[in-house]
């Protein structure tokens, strides 16, 4: 594999659809430069790779990249990518999606994807807020963080995806913040590389909406609060409770094997081939034998 770090991607870029759209201090550059590192460290074939996206800043990604790519409804990012993976199991299929489009209305989608472990990888954009449509807050808003549809503190508790993603069947599970943006190809590459359903939840920064809420109107402090929140899997597993309130683990936080679902998908479809093959060979045996 060609070096990690430092890669020409404007080859893997649609130009004439730049510049884009994002607001200055937006941390999902940093996310797709990421995602773009990590394809050219593995040499991928552009013609075999499929970037599907959804509804919401994350989702422009997919008209700024040079790919097969699919810009999909709101929340159904997921299922596009699982028949494009049914029909094409040769191919890589990405899913670049936010935390509104794939934790809210896709959850249901994601949930059982990673329940089947078909072989998608999927990269959360995670801001923690809804940037595209005013700043409503999403399930990965902290609790009494405020948004434009809680002005005085959001009253719901948020949920860890990536603790959701584990659960749920996801056989390699991940999260970088994009202050810790050398982290991000490195952990693309590997969840390329497994064969199931792999999340890498990248938390970014929104000081448009989220930051300007919060009293992070400055990227900077979006950046150093991703740095000081941010632990270590050792520091997870050394910590006590308390000290981790707040805090989120970042790398590789889960890592497993399961049977891959296009793959069984596949054995069903040979299964049922032989057995259609057996059973008219046996009626044209039949009939053979009554002339």
């Amino acid at each position: 594999m060609k070096k990690m770090l430092g890669r020409d991607v404007k080859k893997y870029l649609r130009l004439d659809k730049l510049p884009h759209i994002w607001c200055a201090g937006c941390g999902n550059g940093i996310v797709l430069r990421g995602v773009l590192e990590a394809i050219d460290t593995l040499e991928l074939d552009k013609n075999k790779v499929v970037v599907v996206s959804g509804i919401g800043c994350s989702g422009r990604s997919a008209g700024y990249v040079d790919f097969n790519t699919l810009h999909t409804a709101h929340g159904r990012a997921i299922p596009f990518a699982t028949g494009i993976k049914l029909a094409r199991p040769e191919l890589i299929v990405l899913v670049l999606t936010g935390d509104g489009d794939c934790a809210a209305i896709g959850g249901n989608h994601f949930i059982h994807a990673a329940r089947r472990n078909i072989d998608i990888t999927v990269i959360i954009f995670n801001n923690s807020i809804y940037g595209m449509t005013s700043g409503q807050y999403s399930p990965l808003t902290p609790h009494s963080a405020k948004a434009t549809t809680a002005p005085y503190g959001n009253m719901e508790q948020s949920f860890d995806l990536c603790k959701l993603s584990i659960n749920a069947g996801a056989t390699y599970v991940a999260r970088a913040t994009t202050f810790h943006a050398m982290m991000i190809p490195e952990l693309v590459v590997n969840a390329i590389l497994n064969p199931g359903f792999s999340v890498v939840e990248v938390i970014t920064a929104c000081p448009t909406y989220y930051g300007r809420l919060n009293k992070m109107a400055d990227p900077i402090t979006m950046l150093e609060h991703q740095k000081n929140f941010a632990v270590s899997k050792k520091q997870a597993l050394t910590s006590l409770p308390v000290e981790l309130k707040g805090r989120f683990q970042i790398g590789e936080i889960s890592h497993s094997e399961a049977p891959e679902y296009s793959r069984e998908y596949q054995k069903l479809v040979n299964l049922v081939h032989r057995h259609k093959l057996l059973k008219e060979g046996n009626k044209n045996t039949r009939s053979f034998k009554s002339v």
